[in-house]
């Protein structure tokens, strides 16, 4: 790949799985093979989206979206005067890539969120809790006492929770998709994130 060659939603695909590879190798792998793709074009093409976000004359955020991934799927109105931008991603059918987009095009949130009609999974268990599974919205929906907290990197979000049993746990997301789940906080409450 040269820094001319286009980038799209294949080059995209292997962008989101960059940010996963750390923390779960083997799904990974699966999906680069699903991708006819090689480790060393993940890396590449995460090199370019990462030049292309940190160049002084480079289109912003939400324009390197919409250039790499073409008119949305949908576009819903959110709260007044913003808008979800979402579009499909061949690596997970019952997912969308969703922006969050607000006035002026500023980019609030960019996350995998289920695809409407795909029946979400049951989340009842911390065994239910499976990478790559849910979204960190279901997760959300689906326990008590959520928390964000700071994750384990700066690219995994994470969310602390009340299972139904009474236990505490804790699960980690990139991209808005389960990664893992960790430790939750000793004790029942801890100082959220502000």
């Amino acid at each position: 790949m040269t820094p001319a060659a286009p980038f799209g939603p294949y080059e995209f695909q292997l962008v989101l799985l960059r940010r996963m590879a750390d923390h779960q190798a083997g799904l990974v792998e699966e999906a680069l093979r699903e991708l006819g793709a090689t480790r060393a074009e993940m890396r590449e093409a995460n090199k370019r989206w990462q030049a292309r976000a940190h160049a002084r004359q480079g289109p912003g955020e939400f324009e390197r979206y919409r250039q790499a991934l073409g008119d949305p799927e949908s576009r819903q109105p959110v709260r007044g005067d913003s808008e979800a931008w979402a579009w499909p991603v061949p690596l997970w059918p019952d997912l969308r890539f969703t922006v969050l987009v607000g006035p002026r095009r500023a980019v609030w949130s960019r996350s995998l969120t289920r695809a409407p009609g795909a029946a979400p999974p049951e989340l009842r268990t911390a065994e239910d809790l499976r990478p790559w599974r849910c979204t960190i919205d279901e997760v959300w929906r689906a326990f008590r006492d959520v928390e964000p907290r700071e994750g384990a990197a700066p690219t995994l979000a994470r969310l602390d929770f009340t299972l139904p049993d009474g236990g505490r746990g804790a699960a980690e997301f990139a991209w808005g998709l389960l990664q893992r789940q960790v430790p939750p906080p000793a004790g029942r409450r801890t100082t959220p994130l502000a």
